[in-house]
């Protein structure tokens, strides 16, 4: 009894203008900036035009991402409500896949642009095994001091005791696959943001990450216990926004090519966290080195790498019963500006461009588990 099991990191599937770039450049898309807009109404009329134009190609783009995955359970990121996710799947995933994922589930999480994490499902998996909804629960109101996790990092950045720790939410889901329980933790964590007092961004929000990390581990132990040799299965399914490792990319494409050099991170991350004592399972890990990124960032030749942003943790029971899978990474929604280690290039979708239209920043992440 099979499942295919994903994640993906939309890139802001709204169903909402977005006018906070006419106060905050930082905020503008770049198309605007090349403009002088008289006034505030006048800048409204024109985001409004643009943000619709981009749309549209990038949700295709989006939607084939999706397909390729062929998940009967997929969760999501960056997502603005579950009107926009009805709204999406209608008009652009139906027609790629059909009446799939027709149950939807997601929360009002803590973030401040109103992007929530969302779980969509199938009715039955692909080999014909029933998936049963049984429960969803949220724990984005849970607070630094509930769980004894305020410390003075924390209070450095200006995070106090009584406010809650998730920057969106631990959206646990519990599910019956062929009559067998499985439970998914949807999480998005806090993003790296810009550097800070001189401090990179990575650095500065590490102790929320690794709070939020301790959080959904917390969570977990609660509810099956600390024994890591039992027999739960349940996985942790996200964009953790930490990596434990790089590819850094050197050279050009001109003259002598690229160089790829793989960097273990020497500092503790929030995925250390989730990995240690064998707690749960990076199973990304099972692939070389050099071919598990999600993400290319970039600014500029100066700053290039390849990381894995987007997680997929299996419990050490899950792990154990599939020692065998190897997760796949859907690559062909990547902008051209991307760039690919040597054979792992691969073609991409119709009308992607240099650096959008484009699926998402994000590169889907998808394994087919035994749950047996």
């Amino acid at each position: 009894m099979s499942l295919r099991l994903a994640t993906f990191n939309v890139e802001n599937l709204m169903n909402r203008f977005d006018y906070s770039g006419f106060r905050n450049q930082l905020h503008q898309d770049r198309t605007l900036s090349l403009f002088h807009i008289k006034d505030e109404a006048e800048y409204r009329l024109l985001e409004q035009g643009r943000a619709i134009a981009h749309a549209d190609d990038m949700r295709q783009l989006t939607a084939l991402a999706i397909a390729e995955t062929r998940a009967d359970i997929l969760c999501l990121q960056e997502v603005d409500n579950i009107e926009a996710l009805k709204a999406f799947e209608y008009g652009y995933l139906f027609k790629m896949v059909g009446h799939g994922y027709r149950h939807k589930y997601t929360s009002t999480g803590n973030d401040s642009r109103g992007i929530d994490v969302a779980v969509m499902m199938r009715e039955e998996t692909e080999d014909g095994q029933p998936i049963e909804f049984v429960r969803m629960t949220s724990h984005a109101h849970i607070t630094f001091e509930e769980l004894g996790l305020h410390n003075p990092q924390l209070s450095e950045l200006g995070n106090e005791a009584h406010e809650r720790i998730f920057r969106r939410d631990c959206l646990e889901i519990d599910v019956k696959v062929g009559g067998r329980p499985l439970t998914i933790y949807s999480v998005h964590f806090k993003s790296m943001g810009s550097a800070r007092n001189g401090v990179p961004g990575r650095d500065s929000s590490m102790p929320i990450r690794v709070a939020e990390a301790t959080a959904v581990r917390r969570i977990i132990e609660k509810r099956f216990g600390k024994d890591h040799t039992g027999n739960r299965h349940w996985a942790i399914c996200g964009d953790l926004n930490d990596y434990r490792q790089r590819v850094v990319i050197g050279g050009s494409d001109h003259g002598g090519g690229y160089e790829f050099e793989v960097v273990d991170e020497t500092v503790e991350t929030s995925v250390d966290v989730l990995v240690a004592d064998g707690f749960a399972e990076n199973v990304v890990e099972r692939r070389p080195e050099l071919d598990r990124w999600t993400l290319y960032h970039t600014r500029g030749p100066e700053e290039r790498h390849l990381c894995q942003l987007d997680y997929i943790l299996l419990s050490p029971a899950l792990a154990r019963r599939n020692s065998r899978a190897i997760p796949e990474i859907i690559r062909g929604g990547q902008p051209y500006r991307t760039i690919f280690p040597p054979g792992q290039e691969t073609g991409r979708y119709p009308r992607t461009g240099w650096d959008r239209p484009k699926a998402s920043d994000h590169c889907p992440v998808v394994v087919t588990l035994n749950i047996a």
